[in-house]
């Protein structure tokens, strides 16, 4: 095997293990957001998405006979386990949750422009072809995020100033 392809290998099982955080970082904060059913559904869009994408990843694995990498991927969900716990000391998770989810969307649409180079310079057009359809797929989430967090900062500003109502969740 050539370097090239263990560099790829390796990024891919970090990418895995990236979206093993996603998923467990945005099921955790999901559960607790009820009064923002319009970031509830696109957090569900978006965890059927990342879910299809560590598949993906595990396809692409799978070609050099490869798989996910046990310890990153459980080292992913302890990181996320540990993000959505702090949530719950924070009387603004909601607006925390959505800076921490536009941060992360920026560093997995880098590290699948990583993934594109890297599998174009080892001649693996599929994984290439898949890396640059997640990648739409994430850009997608941060756009989304970019244009709706000011709505979302505005609902929550106006729950925090009614009286009896909960503006974290």
């Amino acid at each position: 095997m050539r370097v090239i392809e263990k560099h790829l290998i390796e990024w891919l099982r970090d990418a895995h293990a990236m979206e093993q955080q996603a998923e467990q970082m945005m099921k955790g904060q999901k559960s607790r957001i009820e009064n923002y059913p319009e970031v509830v559904m696109q957090l569900e869009k978006h965890i059927q998405e990342t879910q299809n994408q560590a598949k993906q990843l595990e396809s692409c694995m799978a070609r050099y006979d490869e798989g996910p990498s046990a310890v990153k991927d459980m080292s992913g969900r302890m990181t996320a386990m540990g993000q959505a716990i702090s949530g719950l000391f924070t009387g603004d998770e909601i607006v925390k949750g959505c800076l921490a989810w536009h941060t992360f969307e920026q560093f997995e649409i880098s590290s699948y422009n990583v993934l594109i180079q890297t599998a174009e310079a080892a001649g693996d057009v599929e994984t290439k072809r898949i890396c640059e359809a997640i990648l739409k797929e994430e850009e997608a989430m941060a756009d989304w995020l970019k244009n709706n967090t000011p709505m979302v900062v505005q609902q929550y500003l106006q729950r925090d100033e009614a009286p009896g109502v909960d503006a974290k969740h």
